[in-house]
């Protein structure tokens, strides 16, 4: 029987001379140009925008392949693992294989993810979309030479990508999501883990190639004893390596670009018995508001000066003036503006992407409440029940005046893209945080001396120095009290920071109203253990560090 990676080279031979395989970086970006895919922009990067469904992720339409080989090992009780019929993946890849045949050109590109070659997972991307080439590109890894090693050497993953096709909703009636509408969804991005095939159908936006990926690593390593966490990594120049786990607008990418610390990368890495080693080869970082001033790394990488040939770095559904200039504040596209560039563009990262087992875990959290300490200790238990809950806030909307914040959790601060079950996930890192001795703290980059309308955010330059205090060790010499909701150590005292923000009771002129703000959290998470984690067999002892249990 012929193999889904058969088919795909049956199909790219019949193509003959219209393959573009593995083109050189200025081929691509030359390419992109010329078919109208990208424009110039003033400075040589190269701007892009997607149809309005594209702008960001469509989590209901991104599905796993339910076989009998992988599904026990899939947590499907969470929202973001939906399952789709073998029968509907075989007709979505008969369509995506004859859509592309039908096209004037494809661009094939041969990449890896995972900077540490034992388990570096060979990808084979095929595409009509210069665009879709250069992106992976900048996002994934060139092969090793030294791939054969890998555990993943035999096991390549071939991703097809269709960005503007859109699906027959009549013939994928009932076999698809139902839009409100009525109609089908004529978009699918769906991943086959036991056939090793993945297909972006219908959606332009580039973090689907990029995500759907990830998802795939996060499946595959822990069957083979590596973490895969969601997370940014950076090195002293004492080889002290942190890692920063957060979800969008917490920080994470901000607070890992340290001029004095070495970027391994800022969003997904594995933790193997060699140490952290970054999946990636570049960054996508969100670009709306951005402020050099604040965030110079990742301005500088977009909107340094260059030869387009030589440029590369990619704006996403950002405004564009007429004269070629890059309008960040304007959000009428989508605040979800994005920049794809290589690690290569930063000045201060880690070549190989590779280094030891951290010594300081830091999760990020921008509580909207205001309740939550801009830093504290976690012991392992808790480390784990925070790592299972992964949470933060979402604010309302921006009407003048107090929003309530909404609280979200998305376990392991990066729920859409961990589909093994929970706890599988939980013991592979409270093993490794014995094992190595990491010192684990919860840092909140959100709000003090009231909610989001009445208190302020954090000051990032305090929460720099919070974050550096954690990971030089200043915090291993003051004395903790336990915050009497959360059970979290509250530190007493921290170099370069005032002691009274410390405890967040004690920013907040009502203390009355601080402790009812509290416990409501408190009682939010204690309900959404119990509805997402209840029948998962967590371990008792981390059960029980949850808030209001």
């Amino acid at each position: 029987m012929m193999t889904k990676k058969d088919a795909v080279a049956k199909m790219l031979k019949s193509f003959g001379a219209g393959v573009c395989e593995n083109p050189s970086r200025r081929e691509m970006i030359k390419a992109a140009v010329d078919r109208r895919e990208v424009l110039v922009a003033a400075n040589g990067a190269l701007a892009t925008w997607t149809p309005p469904e594209s702008t960001g992720r469509s989590p209901k339409d991104t599905l796993i392949v339910r076989r009998a080989a992988s599904e026990g090992l899939i947590d499907w009780d969470s929202p973001n693992n939906i399952p789709v019929a073998e029968e509907t993946f075989e007709m979505l890849f008969a369509d995506a294989l004859e859509s592309l045949s039908g096209k004037d050109r494809l661009y094939v590109t041969d990449r890896v993810l995972g900077a540490d070659s034992t388990y570096a997972l060979p990808v084979r991307m095929v595409s009509d979309r210069a665009l879709t080439a250069l992106f992976t590109d900048n996002m994934f890894r060139p092969v090793p030479e030294d791939i054969g090693r890998s555990l993943f050497a035999d096991q390549e993953f071939t991703l097809l990508v269709l960005p503007y096709d859109k699906l027959d909703r009549v013939r994928y009636r009932e076999r698809l999501r139902n839009l409100p509408d009525g109609r089908t969804s004529d978009m699918a991005v769906v991943m086959d883990f036991d056939q090793r095939v993945g297909i972006v159908y219908g959606s332009a936006y580039c973090g689907s190639v990029k995500k759907l990926m990830f998802t795939v690593m996060n499946f595959m390593l822990p069957a083979v004893g590596i973490l895969p966490l969601h997370c940014s990594a950076n090195e002293g120049p004492d080889g002290h390596v942190a890692l920063l786990l957060g979800l969008s607008g917490t920080g994470k990418t901000t607070l890992s670009a340290d001029p004095e610390r070495a970027l391994l990368g800022d969003d997904e890495h594995g933790w193997s018995d060699n140490g952290i080693a970054n999946f990636e080869n570049g960054c996508y970082a969100k670009m709306i508001n951005i402020d050099p001033g604040k965030e110079p790394e990742i301005y500088r990488a977009i909107m340094h000066e260059a030869d387009y040939l030589e440029h590369g770095s990619i704006v996403e559904n950002a405004m564009v003036y007429p004269d070629g200039h890059f309008d960040f504040d304007d959000e009428r596209l989508t605040p979800n503006s994005r920049g794809s560039y290589r690690l290569c563009e930063l000045s201060n990262i880690k070549p190989s992407s590779r280094a030891g087992h951290p010594r300081t875990i830091l999760f990020l959290t921008a509580d909207a409440n205001g309740v939550l300490p801009p830093i504290s200790r976690l012991n392992p238990a808790q480390a784990m029940l925070w790592f299972l809950l992964g949470y933060t806030s979402k604010l309302a909307g921006t009407e003048t005046g107090i929003v309530e914040p909404q609280t979200t959790f998305s376990r392991f601060f990066g729920e859409p893209f961990m589909p093994c079950n929970p706890d599988v996930y939980a013991r592979m890192l409270g093993e490794r945080m014995e094992r190595h001795q990491a010192e684990v703290f919860l840092v909140n980059t959100g709000w003090s001396g009231g909610p989001f309308g009445e208190g302020e955010r954090m000051d990032i330059n305090l929460t720099r120095a919070l974050v550096k205090a954690a990971m030089n060790g200043d915090l291993k010499k003051v004395k903790y009290v336990e915050d009497p909701v959360f059970h979290v150590a509250i530190p007493l005292s921290c170099p370069g920071v005032p002691d009274k923000i410390l405890n967040p009771r004690d920013t907040w002129r009502d203390r009355g109203a601080y402790d009812q703000r509290a416990c409501r959290l408190a009682g939010e998470f204690a309900d959404h253990f119990e509805k997402a984690y209840g029948n998962k067999k967590i371990a008792p002892e981390i059960a029980r560090q949850c808030p209001g249990r």
